[in-house]
């Protein structure tokens, strides 16, 4: 039985991350990436690590004082597929941050969302070392009146007879999905956690806010001790697998 030390990380190009995402991850879309990481075991593409700048970078550059541009990224997208074994995310998260810190020391932190209103609440940052910053009732994406799903950044990015396109859409009987949307953020350089902008929120808040979520289904309660580990980061790896370096 194939164990998580047996997949394999390396950088793959645009198109094949895109494809697998497509596949694979829950909302079927990819965001505007720019670093792309394969999850591969037995030598077969499994999933895929996205990672690129953030939709409001100036609004996210503040949440760690003084931060330039360059020094943060986002993680935009995880899809993994289930036939990869337990603990595949963490030590994929582990070891893609690893190859961030080696080939890209401009970046310091990093930050990611988890959505509770479809997925989860991010119980894999948790485990990875990331400090839990929000707790934000969703107001991102709509149930269409279609019934399917879409978020309002996207919407807006069109005008419906004059006006945005989530404006319009929530004239129509589009609705906010019930539930929450968290956010993380992981510091590469230690040091950038002491200009923080925001409070780091206790991970017990999550259960506290009714914003337990696991794999689309609301959960009262989860196993969580309510405190932040002292040094972030999961376990550690043995080897890194990298295929020359990155683009």
């Amino acid at each position: 039985m194939s164990s998580a030390k047996d997949i394999i990380i390396k950088p793959i190009n645009m198109a094949a991350a895109r494809s697998i995402v497509k596949k694979i991850h829950y909302s079927g879309k990819v965001t505007n990436s720019q670093l792309h990481f394969g999850i591969f075991l037995n030598g077969k593409l499994e999933g895929a690590l996205q990672f690129g700048p953030s939709i409001d970078k100036r609004k996210t550059a503040g949440l760690v004082k003084d931060s330039l541009w360059s020094e943060f990224i986002e993680l935009n997208r995880m899809a993994l597929s289930d036939v990869l074994p337990k603990n595949s995310e963490s030590r994929a998260i582990s070891i893609c941050i690893k190859l961030i810190k080696k080939h890209y020391p401009q970046i310091k932190w990093i930050v990611s969302f988890s959505d509770g209103a479809q997925c989860g609440d991010g119980t894999i940052y948790r485990a990875s070392g990331f400090y839990l910053t929000s707790i934000k009732k969703n107001t991102q994406m709509l149930r269409m009146p279609d019934g399917t799903i879409t978020a309002k950044k996207s919407l807006d990015s069109h005008i419906v007879n004059g006006k945005f396109g989530a404006l319009a859409a929530k004239k129509a009987g589009a609705t906010p999905l019930e539930g929450y949307q968290l956010r993380y953020i992981y510091f590469i350089d230690k040091s950038y956690k002491e200009r923080l902008t925001v409070p780091i929120l206790p991970f017990s808040d999550i259960d506290k806010r009714g914003a337990g979520m696991y794999k689309g289904i609301k959960r009262v309660k989860q196993a969580t001790d309510g405190n932040h580990p002292s040094s972030g980061g999961a376990a550690p790896t043995n080897t890194l697998h990298l295929s020359g370096v990155l683009p």
